[in-house]
């Protein structure tokens, strides 16, 4: 018997309807013969009030207690889950992460998962029951609930469907979201955008990265890693969406199959430092112990000094600027600089690795409409540029219609043809 794991975001659980349609989707998918294990993520805007009633009783509130109160946003969620299911005949079991067997490191607000027993999860499908899970969370070594920051439900679904094996039975791992698939491009900043029927992992890892909100890097990660076939699926509707799967020979005959924009990013420089062996080490692993993910890195020399600047989130600037101004002070030479209101555009496509002109084409579009490039990096699949802030929508739309991704155009088509075409 096939196992899916279905997972339904915050907008997906918004409010006691929209739960209850849900959950008729999980009962539907256990009458058709499969076993089902649900994640939820709190209702609605549920995270954003808990934030703001810490910042009412402390401004520097306890990353730990932090992650307390979070968590409480998910058991909401799945205990309203289980009682909606129950109210439609169907057995259900409301866990939390810890109870779901899923173990973490002590980073909190931003923890990695390291394993997840399964042995009660199997024990409440083996009984008929569904597994009802919270998103986001798990618990540390010492105990400690904890919270996997950004994209933590998403990253809980697939990490489940890992530990439950789903793909040997036939399984897969469902995300229900407020989009109907992955389209070419954020289709309500670029009205245009078609959706796609399948993506690669790599590709979809390249999107989420460079700012495709509509999944994870760290879900996909897991995805790829465990073999693990995702289809992105809007909640309220019956239509199919978006497969996330191994890349196939035809992939690679699509140029570029999406384009993305990550906005609100800040550019840390620290010059004047010493040029000396280690010294990138010496500035990146304590960011990375931090669970602080970095964009692009530039290095430039100057006789026995070296300015090494890199791209971070807004929301990580004043932890990232701590950490280098400590790093400084050990030193006893260096400056720091911080320029904030930047965004990175991005083209991305297994048939970079085969075709040429790519670069090109992005940098045209850019420059005839005006656009100033700050940075520019590349990998076999993607090319991204780093532009004002100001620019990033227009930018993104010029982009992508640079490389024919709008739905009804000659390039659409093609994807069409191919199984790549029209969340």
């Amino acid at each position: 018997m096939p196992t899916i794991v279905q997972k339904f975001g915050g907008t997906s659980v918004a409010d006691p309807q929209r739960i209850m349609r849900c959950a008729a989707r999980v009962v539907e998918a256990r009458n058709a013969g499969n076993r089902v294990v649900v994640v939820v993520s709190a209702m609605g805007h549920t995270t954003d009030q808990l934030i703001g009633l810490a910042e009412q009783i402390s401004g520097t509130p306890s990353p730990r207690e932090m992650d307390m109160l979070m968590a409480t946003g998910e058991q909401i969620s799945v205990a309203l889950m289980a009682m909606a299911l129950h109210t439609l005949g169907c057995d259900a079991v409301s866990l939390t992460g810890a109870q779901a067997g899923i173990d973490t490191d002590a980073a909190h607000g931003k923890a990695r998962i390291s394993q997840i027993d399964r042995k009660q999860l199997q024990r409440i499908l083996d009984s008929g029951a569904v597994p009802v899970v919270c998103g986001f969370q798990g618990i540390s070594p010492n105990g400690d609930i904890t919270t996997l920051g950004r994209g933590g439900s998403d990253t809980t679904a697939v990490a489940l469907a890992a530990a439950l094996d789903v793909a040997a039975d036939g399984g897969i791992c469902e995300i229900f979201t407020d989009v109907d698939g992955v389209y070419t491009a954020d289709p309500r900043l670029v009205p245009n955008a078609s959706k796609l029927r399948h993506i690669s992992y790599e590709e979809m890892l390249e999107l989420a990265s460079m700012g495709a909100a509509v999944m994870h890097p760290r879900a996909v990660l897991f995805g790829e890693k465990f073999s693990v076939p995702i289809h992105v699926r809007h909640s309220q509707k019956p239509d199919l969406g978006t497969l996330i799967v191994p890349e196939e020979q035809i992939m690679e005959d699509i140029v570029v199959v999406g384009c993305a924009l990550k906005q609100d990013l800040g550019r840390i420089s620290l010059k004047a430092l010493p040029r000396t062996p280690g010294i990138q080490a010496q500035i990146f692993e304590p960011i990375s112990t931090a669970n602080i993910s970095v964009d692009d890195i530039v290095q430039t020399e100057f006789g026995d000094t070296t300015t090494i600047a890199f791209t971070v989130e807004h929301g990580d600037i004043a932890d990232v600027k701590s950490i280098c101004q400590a790093l400084i002070g050990q030193l006893g030479r260096g400056d720091i600089d911080v320029e904030v209101g930047l965004a990175k555009i991005s083209a991305v496509g297994t048939g970079m690795k085969s075709h040429s002109g790519v670069a090109s084409r992005m940098f045209r579009a850019l420059g005839e409409a005006g656009i100033a490039i700050h940075n520019i990096t590349t990998s076999e699949i993607k090319i991204s540029c780093i532009v004002d802030r100001q620019h990033g929508e227009r930018g993104l739309q010029l982009v992508h219609d640079s490389f024919g991704l709008s739905a009804g155009d000659s390039a659409s088509s093609s994807m069409q043809s191919t199984g790549r075409g029209r969340r």
